[in-house]
């Protein structure tokens, strides 16, 4: 590894539900600096869950991130002119990283509706082991399961 490890910045969690993986989600939505439409959407998609399943929607979001993070990934090494898919497993950041994006780029990729009612949607299937971010996670998952025989490859 080159030079020193970036420190980790604090982020404050935020205002409604007082959570520091809800800001850091919305975060993840903000596209342009535009906090406050990205606040908007994530506050909106909780409230439909909220109708939906009469529920906290806070707990429904931490079950769809449990559900849709991944334990391993697969990196591309090269080694003695050859590619591998080398099998690595993720710490609990990159886990919510992963399942963060995976999330928001399953709701994107819908058609039709507004982004509150998309990311309520797959928040929803998520939590209930469907949709198209639970099929990118068992896709990796499978990647990494295939490419096992090149786990003595990985460093760690």
């Amino acid at each position: 590894m080159r030079g020193k490890k970036a420190p980790q910045k604090k982020i404050k969690p935020e205002v409604k539900y007082n959570s520091q993986k809800l800001a850091k989600f919305i975060n993840y939505v903000m596209r342009k600096g535009k906090k406050s439409i990205a606040t908007k959407i994530v506050y909106q998609a909780l409230d439909l869950i909220q109708e939906k399943k009469q529920q906290d929607p806070l707990k429904i979001f931490q079950t769809a991130m449990e559900n849709i993070s991944p334990v391993v990934e697969v990196r591309s090494r090269r080694i003695g002119g050859a590619n591998y898919q080398i099998p690595f497993p993720t710490n609990e950041d990159r886990r919510f990283v992963l399942a963060s994006r995976w999330l928001i780029q399953a709701a994107r990729s819908r058609k039709g509706h507004q982004m509150a009612d998309k990311l309520a949607q797959e928040i929803l299937e998520a939590a209930e082991k469907q949709g198209n971010a639970i099929k990118k996670k068992e896709d990796v998952h499978r990647m990494a399961q295939a490419n096992k025989a090149f786990a003595h490859f990985a460093r760690y």
